[in-house]
C-alpha cells in the first residue's frame, strides 16, 4: 500500500511542477514541497495503522 501511495504521490508532484493543481494553497509551482510532507503523513499514517 505505500508502495502505491509513494508512486501516486511522486506523480502528483510531478504533475504539478508542469501544471499547478490549483487546489487550495497548491496554486504556484514552487508548492509541490507540500504535497511531500502530506505524502509522508499518510505514509506514516498507512504504516501505523497495518503494523498496529
Amino acid at each position: 500500500m505505500t508502495k502505491i501511495l509513494s508512486l501516486l504521490v511522486i506523480a502528483m508532484m510531478v504533475l504539478h511542477l508542469i501544471r499547478p493543481l490549483g487546489l487550495p494553497g497548491l496554486k504556484k509551482r514552487k508548492d509541490f514541497w507540500k504535497l511531500a510532507i502530506v505524502a509522508i503523513g499518510a505514509i506514516m499514517l498507512t504504516v501505523a495503522v497495518s503494523h498496529g
